[in-house]
């Protein structure tokens, strides 16, 4: 099902990713993976969504628990969120939609696209039974951790690393 959302005021849309935008979305996972994960992890496999990516997404768009969202201020996409819910387990027994992977082209950042996308994964989400929402950002991304934040995010958990 393809569904669309116009944004008010800031001249673009929010769209439910279909198969025919798979090619989009691996572009910006792949722009998000050099910028995000290529600057901040020596480990992060910046060349994954050129390989796999098309894979991945298709197995996304074709999962019911699982939803991939486009902002499209034209033609051609400027940001997506992939995410998907998970199910509670015997240790958490909560149902939580896990934000797996979010960008937006720097051009379009502080103009709402961001915040549009969270809010259209939000909505989903609560339809879903989804009791919280749950997205992780390197400790280093600064600004996606005040986005997040303005959003209503709070930290819950810290990863440590270390080399053995």
């Amino acid at each position: 099902m393809r569904e669309s959302w116009e944004v008010a005021g800031v001249g673009y849309e929010v769209v439910t990713a279909g198969k025919g935008d798979v090619g989009a979305l691996v572009r910006l996972s792949s722009a998000l993976f050099q910028e995000d994960g290529g600057m901040r992890d020596p480990f992060a496999d910046v060349g994954w969504p050129e390989r796999e990516g098309r894979d991945h997404f298709l197995s996304l768009i074709s999962r019911r628990d699982a939803l991939c969202l486009l902002s499209k201020p034209g033609r051609a996409p400027a940001g997506y969120l992939a995410g998907y819910i998970g199910e509670p387990a015997t240790i958490r027994p909560v149902k939580v939609a896990e934000v797996q992977s979010m960008y937006v082209e720097a051009r379009y950042r502080n103009r709402g696209v961001g915040s549009a996308l969270v809010a259209e994964f939000r909505s989903w989400a609560e339809r879903q039974g989804a009791e919280r929402i749950s997205v992780t950002a390197y400790a280093s991304n600064e600004a996606a951790i005040r986005f997040y934040a303005r959003l209503g995010f709070l930290p819950k958990r810290t990863t440590l690393e270390m080399s053995v």
